[in-house]
Protein backbone atom coordinates (compact mmCIF):
# COMPACT_ATOMS: atom_id res chain seq x y z
CA UNK A 1 0.00 0.00 0.00
CA UNK A 2 1.20 3.36 -0.86
CA UNK A 3 1.81 6.33 1.40
CA UNK A 4 -0.39 8.98 -0.25
CA UNK A 5 0.20 12.99 0.42
CA UNK A 6 -3.46 13.11 1.97
CA UNK A 7 -2.75 10.40 4.80
CA UNK A 8 0.81 11.88 5.58
CA UNK A 9 -1.25 15.54 6.06
CA UNK A 10 -3.95 13.61 7.77
CA UNK A 11 -1.17 12.17 10.11
CA UNK A 12 1.06 15.35 10.43
CA UNK A 13 -2.39 17.28 11.33
CA UNK A 14 -3.16 14.85 14.50
CA UNK A 15 0.35 15.33 15.72
CA UNK A 16 0.03 19.16 15.57
CA UNK A 17 -2.89 18.76 18.01
CA UNK A 18 -0.05 17.10 19.99
CA UNK A 19 2.49 19.25 19.77
CA UNK A 20 -0.18 22.02 20.30
CA UNK A 21 -0.77 20.86 23.97
CA UNK A 22 2.63 20.37 24.52
CA UNK A 23 3.32 24.29 23.80
CA UNK A 24 0.30 25.01 26.46
CA UNK A 25 2.08 22.73 28.83
CA UNK A 26 5.43 24.58 28.57
CA UNK A 27 4.07 28.05 28.67
CA UNK A 28 1.70 27.49 31.98
CA UNK A 29 2.54 29.27 35.04
CA UNK A 30 1.00 27.02 37.58
CA UNK A 31 -0.98 28.35 40.53
CA UNK A 32 0.13 26.18 43.52
CA UNK A 33 -0.86 25.97 47.08
CA UNK A 34 0.90 23.46 48.92
CA UNK A 35 -0.62 21.78 51.38
CA UNK A 36 2.19 19.20 52.66
CA UNK A 37 1.25 20.44 56.38
CA UNK A 38 -2.51 18.70 55.90
CA UNK A 39 -2.87 17.17 52.75
CA UNK A 40 0.42 14.45 54.17
CA UNK A 41 -0.51 13.74 57.35
CA UNK A 42 -4.23 13.51 57.05
CA UNK A 43 -3.82 10.16 55.12
CA UNK A 44 -0.64 9.19 57.63
CA UNK A 45 -0.64 6.88 60.26
CA UNK A 46 1.22 9.11 62.44
CA UNK A 47 0.26 12.66 61.83
CA UNK A 48 2.06 15.54 62.39
CA UNK A 49 3.86 17.23 65.88
CA UNK A 50 3.43 20.93 66.31
CA UNK A 51 7.28 20.49 66.60
CA UNK A 52 7.31 18.69 63.17
CA UNK A 53 4.81 21.85 61.62
CA UNK A 54 7.60 23.99 62.68
CA UNK A 55 10.20 22.70 60.82
CA UNK A 56 8.60 22.05 57.84
CA UNK A 57 7.66 24.89 57.03
CA UNK A 58 10.40 27.04 56.04
CA UNK A 59 11.46 24.32 53.97
CA UNK A 60 8.91 25.22 52.14
CA UNK A 61 9.26 28.60 51.90
CA UNK A 62 12.64 28.05 50.71
CA UNK A 63 11.77 25.49 47.94
CA UNK A 64 9.95 28.07 46.62
CA UNK A 65 6.07 27.95 47.44
CA UNK A 66 4.28 31.28 47.54
CA UNK A 67 1.32 29.82 48.34
CA UNK A 68 1.10 27.24 51.69
CA UNK A 69 -1.64 26.31 53.60
CA UNK A 70 -1.22 25.72 57.37
CA UNK A 71 -3.82 23.59 57.77
CA UNK A 72 -7.68 23.22 57.88
CA UNK A 73 -10.10 24.78 60.33
CA UNK A 74 -13.43 23.88 59.34
CA UNK A 75 -13.09 19.49 61.09
CA UNK A 76 -15.47 18.15 62.44
CA UNK A 77 -15.62 18.61 66.28
CA UNK A 78 -14.35 22.40 66.48
CA UNK A 79 -14.44 22.48 70.09
CA UNK A 80 -11.80 20.09 70.28
CA UNK A 81 -8.46 21.70 68.82
CA UNK A 82 -6.01 19.94 66.85
CA UNK A 83 -2.94 20.60 66.19
CA UNK A 84 -3.45 23.02 63.82
CA UNK A 85 -5.19 25.07 65.72
CA UNK A 86 -1.49 25.12 67.82
CA UNK A 87 0.52 25.63 64.52
CA UNK A 88 -1.40 28.86 63.28
CA UNK A 89 -2.07 30.28 67.01
CA UNK A 90 1.83 29.82 67.89
CA UNK A 91 2.83 31.93 64.49
CA UNK A 92 0.51 34.59 65.46
CA UNK A 93 2.00 34.79 69.13
CA UNK A 94 5.81 34.51 68.11
CA UNK A 95 5.14 36.94 65.20
CA UNK A 96 6.23 34.59 62.39
CA UNK A 97 5.29 35.87 58.19
CA UNK A 98 2.02 33.97 57.10
CA UNK A 99 1.95 36.17 54.08
CA UNK A 100 1.22 33.85 51.55
CA UNK A 101 -0.34 31.40 54.00
CA UNK A 102 -4.13 29.94 53.72
CA UNK A 103 -6.53 27.85 55.75
CA UNK A 104 -9.39 25.74 55.03
CA UNK A 105 -12.65 26.97 56.41
CA UNK A 106 -16.43 26.59 55.79
CA UNK A 107 -19.22 28.60 54.88
CA UNK A 108 -21.10 30.77 57.19
CA UNK A 109 -25.23 30.70 56.80
CA UNK A 110 -26.99 33.58 56.84
CA UNK A 111 -31.15 32.89 57.64
CA UNK A 112 -33.86 34.12 55.83
CA UNK A 113 -34.64 37.10 58.15
CA UNK A 114 -30.54 37.73 56.98
CA UNK A 115 -28.88 37.10 59.88
CA UNK A 116 -25.71 35.90 59.16
CA UNK A 117 -24.04 33.09 61.83
CA UNK A 118 -20.14 32.50 61.01
CA UNK A 119 -18.45 29.32 60.79
CA UNK A 120 -16.74 28.45 64.01
CA UNK A 121 -13.52 27.81 61.45
CA UNK A 122 -14.18 31.22 59.99
CA UNK A 123 -13.95 33.01 63.99
CA UNK A 124 -10.40 30.81 64.61
CA UNK A 125 -9.21 32.12 61.14
CA UNK A 126 -9.57 35.48 61.97
CA UNK A 127 -8.54 34.58 65.81
CA UNK A 128 -5.58 33.56 64.46
CA UNK A 129 -4.51 35.92 62.08
CA UNK A 130 -3.95 33.95 59.02
CA UNK A 131 -4.54 35.69 55.77
CA UNK A 132 -6.39 33.85 53.00
CA UNK A 133 -8.37 31.32 53.19
CA UNK A 134 -9.92 27.77 50.91
CA UNK A 135 -13.30 28.14 51.76
CA UNK A 136 -15.36 25.13 51.44
CA UNK A 137 -18.99 24.20 50.24
CA UNK A 138 -20.77 21.39 48.72
CA UNK A 139 -23.39 21.17 45.99
CA UNK A 140 -24.90 17.71 45.67
CA UNK A 141 -27.41 16.57 48.62
CA UNK A 142 -25.26 14.10 50.02
CA UNK A 143 -22.23 16.58 50.00
CA UNK A 144 -24.69 19.15 52.11
CA UNK A 145 -25.61 16.10 54.14
CA UNK A 146 -28.53 17.70 55.82
CA UNK A 147 -26.54 21.10 56.57
CA UNK A 148 -27.91 23.73 54.09
CA UNK A 149 -30.26 23.38 50.69
CA UNK A 150 -29.72 24.84 48.05
CA UNK A 151 -31.90 27.86 48.45
CA UNK A 152 -29.31 28.76 51.95
CA UNK A 153 -25.93 27.88 49.99
CA UNK A 154 -27.10 30.25 47.55
CA UNK A 155 -28.04 33.26 49.99
CA UNK A 156 -25.19 32.10 52.45
CA UNK A 157 -22.27 32.04 50.08
CA UNK A 158 -22.02 35.25 49.08
CA UNK A 159 -22.77 36.66 53.08
CA UNK A 160 -20.13 34.31 54.32
CA UNK A 161 -17.34 35.65 51.52
CA UNK A 162 -18.47 39.34 52.47
CA UNK A 163 -18.00 38.53 56.23
CA UNK A 164 -14.32 36.77 55.30
CA UNK A 165 -13.64 40.01 53.42
CA UNK A 166 -14.81 42.57 56.51
CA UNK A 167 -13.30 40.76 58.86
CA UNK A 168 -9.85 38.91 58.21
CA UNK A 169 -6.67 41.07 57.29
CA UNK A 170 -4.89 40.03 53.64
CA UNK A 171 -1.52 39.81 53.28
CA UNK A 172 -0.11 43.95 53.15
CA UNK A 173 -3.53 44.88 54.61
CA UNK A 174 -5.16 43.74 51.31
CA UNK A 175 -8.36 41.57 51.28
CA UNK A 176 -8.29 38.41 51.66
CA UNK A 177 -7.37 36.15 49.32
CA UNK A 178 -10.73 33.39 49.16
CA UNK A 179 -10.80 30.06 46.43
CA UNK A 180 -14.22 28.46 47.08
CA UNK A 181 -13.48 24.53 46.95
CA UNK A 182 -16.44 22.87 46.29
CA UNK A 183 -15.49 19.55 47.38
CA UNK A 184 -17.99 17.48 45.73
CA UNK A 185 -17.08 19.43 42.42
CA UNK A 186 -16.83 15.88 40.26
CA UNK A 187 -19.97 14.93 41.66
CA UNK A 188 -21.65 17.59 41.33
CA UNK A 189 -20.75 18.10 37.51
CA UNK A 190 -22.17 14.45 37.20
CA UNK A 191 -25.34 14.42 39.39
CA UNK A 192 -26.52 18.14 38.75
CA UNK A 193 -25.10 20.14 35.92
CA UNK A 194 -27.85 22.95 36.13
CA UNK A 195 -27.16 23.66 39.61
CA UNK A 196 -23.56 23.52 39.95
CA UNK A 197 -23.32 25.61 36.72
CA UNK A 198 -25.70 28.40 38.21
CA UNK A 199 -23.57 28.15 41.51
CA UNK A 200 -20.42 28.72 39.55
CA UNK A 201 -22.27 31.53 37.86
CA UNK A 202 -23.12 33.16 41.37
CA UNK A 203 -19.38 32.57 42.05
CA UNK A 204 -17.99 34.42 38.81
CA UNK A 205 -19.51 37.85 40.10
CA UNK A 206 -17.91 37.27 43.62
CA UNK A 207 -14.42 39.47 44.92
CA UNK A 208 -12.81 35.97 45.23
CA UNK A 209 -9.45 34.83 44.12
CA UNK A 210 -10.99 31.73 42.45
CA UNK A 211 -12.54 28.73 42.38
CA UNK A 212 -11.33 24.98 43.18
CA UNK A 213 -13.01 21.56 42.73
CA UNK A 214 -12.14 18.35 43.57
CA UNK A 215 -12.22 14.59 43.07
CA UNK A 216 -12.51 13.51 45.97
CA UNK A 217 -12.70 9.45 45.72
CA UNK A 218 -10.24 9.59 42.67
CA UNK A 219 -12.97 7.87 40.62
CA UNK A 220 -13.41 9.98 37.65
CA UNK A 221 -11.60 9.81 33.96
CA UNK A 222 -9.26 12.32 32.93
CA UNK A 223 -11.88 12.58 30.21
CA UNK A 224 -14.20 13.95 32.95
CA UNK A 225 -12.54 15.79 34.59
CA UNK A 226 -10.88 17.97 31.55
CA UNK A 227 -14.53 18.41 30.40
CA UNK A 228 -15.76 19.15 34.01
CA UNK A 229 -12.90 21.87 33.71
CA UNK A 230 -14.06 23.26 30.55
CA UNK A 231 -17.07 24.32 31.60
CA UNK A 232 -16.09 25.58 34.65
CA UNK A 233 -13.46 28.08 32.45
CA UNK A 234 -16.35 28.86 30.20
CA UNK A 235 -18.50 30.66 33.40
CA UNK A 236 -15.05 31.80 35.19
CA UNK A 237 -13.30 33.74 32.62
CA UNK A 238 -9.59 34.88 33.66
CA UNK A 239 -8.08 36.26 35.92
CA UNK A 240 -10.20 34.43 38.15
CA UNK A 241 -8.49 31.28 38.95
CA UNK A 242 -9.57 27.84 38.67
CA UNK A 243 -7.80 24.85 40.86
CA UNK A 244 -8.74 21.02 40.98
CA UNK A 245 -7.54 18.29 44.07
CA UNK A 246 -7.53 15.22 42.82
CA UNK A 247 -6.68 11.63 44.30
CA UNK A 248 -5.53 8.71 43.73
CA UNK A 249 -8.34 6.03 44.12
CA UNK A 250 -8.54 4.69 40.27
CA UNK A 251 -4.95 5.86 39.05
CA UNK A 252 -5.51 8.21 37.02
CA UNK A 253 -4.83 11.46 39.06
CA UNK A 254 -1.75 12.50 37.40
CA UNK A 255 -3.29 12.39 34.02
CA UNK A 256 -6.77 14.10 35.36
CA UNK A 257 -4.78 17.13 36.58
CA UNK A 258 -2.85 17.12 32.85
CA UNK A 259 -6.24 17.32 31.33
CA UNK A 260 -7.56 19.76 33.58
CA UNK A 261 -4.78 22.45 32.79
CA UNK A 262 -5.28 21.86 28.99
CA UNK A 263 -8.59 22.30 29.53
CA UNK A 264 -8.11 25.94 31.39
CA UNK A 265 -7.37 25.00 34.76
CA UNK A 266 -4.56 27.56 36.43
CA UNK A 267 -3.17 24.59 39.05
CA UNK A 268 -3.64 22.67 41.90
CA UNK A 269 -3.55 22.11 45.59
CA UNK A 270 -1.85 19.55 47.33
CA UNK A 271 1.41 18.13 49.42
CA UNK A 272 4.39 17.84 47.84
CA UNK A 273 4.70 14.41 48.71
CA UNK A 274 2.08 11.47 47.18
CA UNK A 275 0.66 10.48 50.71
CA UNK A 276 -2.66 11.93 51.17
CA UNK A 277 -5.94 11.46 52.45
CA UNK A 278 -6.53 7.84 50.81
CA UNK A 279 -4.01 5.52 48.83
CA UNK A 280 -2.57 8.93 47.48
CA UNK A 281 -3.39 11.91 45.10
CA UNK A 282 -1.95 13.93 42.12
CA UNK A 283 0.94 15.65 44.63
CA UNK A 284 2.69 19.15 43.57
CA UNK A 285 6.08 16.87 43.17
CA UNK A 286 4.33 15.03 40.89
CA UNK A 287 3.02 17.73 38.90
CA UNK A 288 6.01 19.86 38.97
CA UNK A 289 8.65 16.90 37.96
CA UNK A 290 6.16 16.34 35.02
CA UNK A 291 5.97 20.07 34.00
CA UNK A 292 9.72 20.22 34.45
CA UNK A 293 9.70 17.08 32.08
CA UNK A 294 7.84 19.40 29.20
CA UNK A 295 10.17 21.51 29.63
CA UNK A 296 7.95 24.44 31.17
CA UNK A 297 10.44 27.30 32.25
CA UNK A 298 8.08 28.54 35.25
CA UNK A 299 9.10 25.35 37.51
CA UNK A 300 13.19 26.48 37.35
CA UNK A 301 11.52 29.01 39.86
CA UNK A 302 11.30 26.34 42.07
CA UNK A 303 14.52 24.87 43.95
CA UNK A 304 13.98 21.38 41.78
CA UNK A 305 17.73 20.36 43.07
CA UNK A 306 15.45 19.69 46.31
CA UNK A 307 12.32 18.16 44.87
CA UNK A 308 13.57 14.58 45.26
CA UNK A 309 14.93 15.20 48.65
CA UNK A 310 11.96 17.13 50.13
CA UNK A 311 9.41 15.28 48.47
CA UNK A 312 10.53 11.89 49.60
CA UNK A 313 11.87 13.47 53.32
CA UNK A 314 8.36 14.63 54.18
CA UNK A 315 6.64 11.51 53.41
CA UNK A 316 8.90 9.70 55.67
CA UNK A 317 8.78 11.96 58.57
CA UNK A 318 4.81 11.50 58.16
CA UNK A 319 4.94 7.71 58.01
CA UNK A 320 8.33 6.90 59.93
CA UNK A 321 8.76 4.71 57.09
CA UNK A 322 10.35 4.80 53.15
CA UNK A 323 8.52 5.92 50.24
CA UNK A 324 7.01 2.56 48.59
CA UNK A 325 9.46 1.99 46.62
CA UNK A 326 7.86 1.57 43.11
CA UNK A 327 6.12 4.72 43.70
CA UNK A 328 6.48 6.53 39.96
CA UNK A 329 8.30 9.65 39.72
CA UNK A 330 9.50 9.71 43.70
CA UNK A 331 9.71 6.44 44.45
CA UNK A 332 13.12 4.81 45.44
CA UNK A 333 12.81 2.68 42.17
CA UNK A 334 11.79 5.33 39.76
CA UNK A 335 15.34 5.53 39.11
CA UNK A 336 16.50 2.21 39.53
CA UNK A 337 17.61 0.73 36.30
CA UNK A 338 16.86 -2.33 35.40
CA UNK A 339 17.86 -2.69 31.80
CA UNK A 340 20.23 0.46 30.87
CA UNK A 341 17.69 1.47 27.72
CA UNK A 342 15.28 2.51 30.02
CA UNK A 343 17.56 5.30 30.87
CA UNK A 344 16.04 8.70 30.78
CA UNK A 345 18.92 10.83 28.76
CA UNK A 346 19.41 15.05 29.59
CA UNK A 347 18.05 16.54 26.58
CA UNK A 348 16.23 14.03 24.94
CA UNK A 349 12.37 14.62 23.97
CA UNK A 350 10.29 13.64 27.35
CA UNK A 351 12.72 12.34 29.67
CA UNK A 352 13.44 13.81 32.50
CA UNK A 353 17.01 12.92 33.88
CA UNK A 354 16.24 12.14 38.02
CA UNK A 355 19.62 14.59 38.56
CA UNK A 356 17.75 17.46 37.79
CA UNK A 357 15.22 17.34 40.38
CA UNK A 358 17.96 16.09 43.40
CA UNK A 359 18.14 12.25 42.38
CA UNK A 360 20.32 9.50 40.41
CA UNK A 361 20.20 6.64 39.34
CA UNK A 362 21.28 3.58 40.64
CA UNK A 363 20.84 0.31 39.19
CA UNK A 364 18.66 -3.57 40.42
CA UNK A 365 19.25 -6.32 39.21
CA UNK A 366 16.34 -8.33 37.60
CA UNK A 367 17.55 -11.96 36.76
CA UNK A 368 14.91 -12.03 33.54
CA UNK A 369 15.85 -8.23 32.25
CA UNK A 370 19.12 -7.06 33.07
CA UNK A 371 22.00 -6.37 31.40
CA UNK A 372 25.96 -6.75 31.90
CA UNK A 373 25.81 -2.27 32.06
CA UNK A 374 23.15 -2.55 34.95
CA UNK A 375 25.10 -5.55 37.09
CA UNK A 376 28.27 -3.99 36.23
CA UNK A 377 26.40 -0.72 38.26
CA UNK A 378 24.65 -2.50 41.11
CA UNK A 379 28.31 -4.56 41.87
CA UNK A 380 29.52 -1.44 42.00
CA UNK A 381 26.96 0.19 44.68
CA UNK A 382 27.62 -3.13 46.40
CA UNK A 383 31.55 -3.48 46.47
CA UNK A 384 32.41 0.34 45.94
CA UNK A 385 34.45 -0.43 43.22
CA UNK A 386 34.23 1.30 40.06
CA UNK A 387 32.00 -0.28 37.08
CA UNK A 388 35.01 -1.15 35.11
CA UNK A 389 36.27 -3.11 37.66
CA UNK A 390 33.69 -5.95 36.36
CA UNK A 391 34.33 -6.60 32.80
CA UNK A 392 31.61 -7.71 30.58
CA UNK A 393 33.03 -11.16 30.38
CA UNK A 394 31.68 -11.97 33.56
CA UNK A 395 28.92 -9.77 33.98
CA UNK A 396 27.68 -11.87 30.58
CA UNK A 397 28.65 -15.21 32.85
CA UNK A 398 26.37 -13.82 35.20
CA UNK A 399 23.57 -13.50 33.27
CA UNK A 400 23.68 -17.17 31.97
CA UNK A 401 24.03 -18.06 35.38
CA UNK A 402 20.94 -16.61 36.60
CA UNK A 403 19.13 -17.81 33.46
CA UNK A 404 20.08 -21.43 33.96
CA UNK A 405 18.85 -21.06 38.13
CA UNK A 406 15.47 -20.25 36.74
CA UNK A 407 15.20 -22.82 34.03
CA UNK A 408 16.19 -25.08 37.12
CA UNK A 409 13.41 -23.97 39.48
CA UNK A 410 15.40 -22.00 41.74
CA UNK A 411 14.34 -18.01 42.18
CA UNK A 412 16.76 -15.80 44.07
CA UNK A 413 17.25 -12.14 44.71
CA UNK A 414 20.16 -11.21 43.40
CA UNK A 415 19.75 -7.68 43.82
CA UNK A 416 20.26 -8.43 47.93
CA UNK A 417 24.39 -7.82 48.05
CA UNK A 418 24.68 -10.80 49.52
CA UNK A 419 23.40 -12.80 46.55
CA UNK A 420 24.95 -11.08 44.01
CA UNK A 421 28.25 -11.56 45.75
CA UNK A 422 28.03 -15.06 45.80
CA UNK A 423 27.12 -14.87 42.02
CA UNK A 424 30.08 -12.70 40.79
CA UNK A 425 32.04 -15.51 42.83
CA UNK A 426 30.29 -18.02 40.78
CA UNK A 427 30.91 -16.33 37.31
CA UNK A 428 34.55 -15.56 38.16
CA UNK A 429 35.06 -19.10 38.78
CA UNK A 430 33.63 -21.02 35.48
Amino acid sequence: MTLTPQALERAHAILAQADAKLEKLKDIEPYLIDLSLRENPVGSNLGQTLADKLAILPKLREFGFRHISLGTLDYAMPDELEVDDDFMVHLRDHGIDMSGCFAFTAMGIQSVDGTFTPDPSQLKLRAYGVPNTVHEISITRAGRDGQYDLDTLRRSLPASIDWLRTNILGDDGNPPRILVNIVDGCDAFAECPEVTCSILDLLAGQPIEGVSFEDDRGTFLPFQVGAYVAVARSLLPPPMKLLVHIHAGAGFENASVIEALLNGADGIWGGLPKRAAIVGHASLGELIANLARVGNRHVQDYRLDQLLPLATGLQELDDLAPVPDDLPVLGHNAYRLTLSSFRQIPGRFMDLDPRSIGGAYRCRVCPVVSDPAVIAGRLAEVTRRPASDFPEETTRQMIRLMRRDLRAGVRTAYDEPSQLLALLARAEQA
